[in-house]
């Protein structure tokens, strides 16, 4: 039996989405910057990917869609984008539990001189709006905070905390790469000024991400060429893997209050398989939380069973789940975001996520929770 159980990582193609990407490479190639019918054809692909990714997180224009190769780059498109366009290092704030496409370049920026202020979370991996309103300076240009942290599952107060920026009249960025698809977005509603997706995370294919810029939002290139993108992504787009990005958006809008009502019930009824085990305790808020999304913490006083070993024991059993979040998954020094979280560093190493998707079975779940006790049982309670 094969059981894939790691949708935060990546998720399987749509068959709807492979065929379209197909059908677009083998008939719809042209460079959608041409004048003549392939090109036009190729640009009204573009164009109504642009439209039905807007239509998804309700972007009043499709043109403030700005298509990138993924959630990363639209991160740092964003978070450089707006750094650059100063002279003089300024002052951003993040959590201390954002993904490292966000961490990462704060950790460059400050390299260079800028102030960054990593807001703490609580022991459920939630910040907490005060915080933020009492980190504010007068040279604060960006926030930038975690939709739903891939790791812990935990959603943050998105809207409360990008109202406390726009009040002091300070831009507002979401990394909204595992929201999407799974709950619903309105960037209306949500005030933001910046909002990264990426679609491999809903079942579009790997390569290709996007940027939701409020209008008015003025951002700096990142790299100079023939002026894609609105002269913001230069660079001929991908287009096969954009046109599936619409297609994923157009369905994961139509299937959206199906399927998130049906993985939450999923998910609730693996923590409760799970409850039993006294090895096991939940990481993450479990009200604010990610619908198909299930993180423990082994407990154990010997090092025996970690994160990395569960994930190598579920392997050999055909199931595939994640130590922590997929970028840190080869490493084996303590989760910076349990550690942000108050875990100690020995706990912090026996974290592991289980994340569903729109295939995953009741019966997956029960074959799961009993090969985890199993594992559990063989390791642990032998000690």
């Amino acid at each position: 039996m094969q059981i894939y159980l790691d949708s935060c990582a990546t998720t399987a193609p749509r068959q709807e989405v492979i065929n379209l990407m197909q059908k677009t490479l083998q008939q719809g190639w042209g460079n959608p910057s041409s004048l003549h019918h392939w090109g036009e054809r190729a640009s009204l692909t573009l164009e109504k990917a642009r439209w039905q990714v807007a239509s998804l997180i309700n972007a009043p224009s499709p043109d403030s869609i700005i298509f990138t190769s993924g959630g990363t780059e639209a991160d740092n498109l964003a978070i450089f984008g707006i750094t650059a366009q100063y002279s003089n290092p300024q002052h951003i704030i993040i959590s201390a539990v954002e993904h490292s496409a966000i961490a990462l370049p704060a950790q460059m920026l400050e390299d260079k001189g800028w102030q960054v202020t990593r807001l703490p979370v609580n022991r459920k991996g939630r910040v907490n709006p005060q915080d933020l309103a009492q980190a504010i300076q007068d040279n604060t240009v960006l926030v930038s905070i975690i939709y739903g942290q891939s790791e812990v599952g935990t959603i943050q107060p998105i809207k409360e905390l990008a109202t406390i920026a726009k009040k002091n009249g300070i831009l507002f960025h979401t990394d909204a790469v595992q929201i999407a698809g799974r709950l619903t977005i309105d960037v209306e509603d949500l005030a933001v000024d910046l909002l990264s997706l990426s679609a491999h995370k809903y079942y579009g294919i790997q390569g290709a991400g996007a940027l939701y810029i409020r209008q008015g939002v003025r951002l700096q290139p990142l790299n100079g060429g023939g002026g894609q993108e609105k002269g913001l992504r230069s660079g001929t787009q991908a287009l096969g893997a954009i046109a599936s990005m619409g297609l994923a958006s157009q369905l994961a809008q139509e299937d959206l209050e199906s399927e998130s009502l049906k993985l939450r019930e999923l998910r609730d009824y693996l923590f409760e398989l799970l409850s039993p085990c006294h090895h096991l305790v939940i990481t993450g808020d479990l009200l604010h939380r990610l619908p198909h999304h299930a993180s423990f913490l082994i407990k154990s006083d010997s090092g025996q069973l970690t994160g990395r070993k569960m994930v190598r024991e579920l392997n050999f059993a055909g199931i595939a789940i994640s130590a922590g979040s997929a970028c840190n998954s080869g490493k084996t020094q303590p989760s910076k975001i349990l550690l942000a979280m108050g875990y100690n560093p020995q706990e912090a190493v026996k974290g592991i996520r289980i994340s569903l998707a729109h295939h995953t079975t009741k019966e997956d779940i029960e074959w799961t929770a009993m090969v985890i006790k199993q594992i559990i049982k063989r390791i642990l309670e032998t000690e």
